[in-house]
């Protein structure tokens, strides 16, 4: 049975990977309260609102009558995907890497294992491990692995892997076309918003999904 039973919004997506990964950490289902904090939402009502949509598109069932009562709603949540994992990528400084082709040569990667659930139906997908904190604050640590999606044009605010052609050097981090400029904007007030033309970036990958290294 597959997982993707209707749309959800980007903030029922975000709930259901916090879900998703809280369950392999600890064993057990989050509580509400922990889906609040885990995902920047503002209150346990925004938070009880999105659990209602995503049970109502079946993606999780709930029994309200007992704490911690979510569960996943089919075990195939549970099937996992192999994803290279073809380097590394800044989230402070952008770090020189040989050319553009780097990030989409696996031929000798590593594969990782990852929930099917966090890809979402996104195709594609390739791994890069974090160096940096700047996008800490976005949940992204140095450390942790970031699963991305091939893709050449992102939303503005979106977490992608950005090329700076004139530079030869990578980055991650928020992207916002501003005219005829383009922003890309760390989450972590330590770190400044590098700003570039429009034709010195080329978008190599969006995040889809992190797993966060807990040592």
């Amino acid at each position: 049975m597959s997982t993707r039973k209707t749309e959800i919004s980007s903030r029922q997506l975000d709930i259901l990977k916090f879900i998703q990964c809280y369950l392999d950490e600890h064993g057990y289902p989050p509580a509400i309260r922990d889906i609040s904090a885990g995902c920047g939402i503002s209150s346990t009502s925004v938070a009880v609102f999105h659990l209602k949509k995503l049970e109502e598109k079946g993606y999780i069932r709930r029994r309200p009558d007992i704490s911690r009562g979510i569960e996943l709603a089919s075990a195939s949540d549970r099937e996992e995907a192999s994803v290279p994992l073809i380097g590394i990528i800044a989230a402070g400084t952008p770090v020189p890497v040989p050319s553009a082709d780097t990030w989409s040569e696996a031929d000798s990667a590593d594969l990782i294992k990852v929930p099917r659930v966090l890809l979402a139906g996104a195709e594609n997908v390739y791994a890069l491990k974090v160096r940096g904190d700047s996008m800490q604050d976005a949940l992204i640590s140095d450390g942790d692995i970031v699963i991305m999606e091939s893709a050449v044009v992102v939303e503005n605010g979106e977490t992608a892997a950005v090329w700076l052609k004139n530079e030869k050097e990578i980055t991650l981090k928020k992207v916002f076309r501003e005219g005829g400029h383009i922003r890309l904007q760390p989450a972590n007030k330590h770190y400044p918003a590098i700003i570039v033309s429009a034709g010195n970036v080329e978008v190599q990958g969006k995040v889809v999904a992190v797993l966060r290294n807990l040592l």
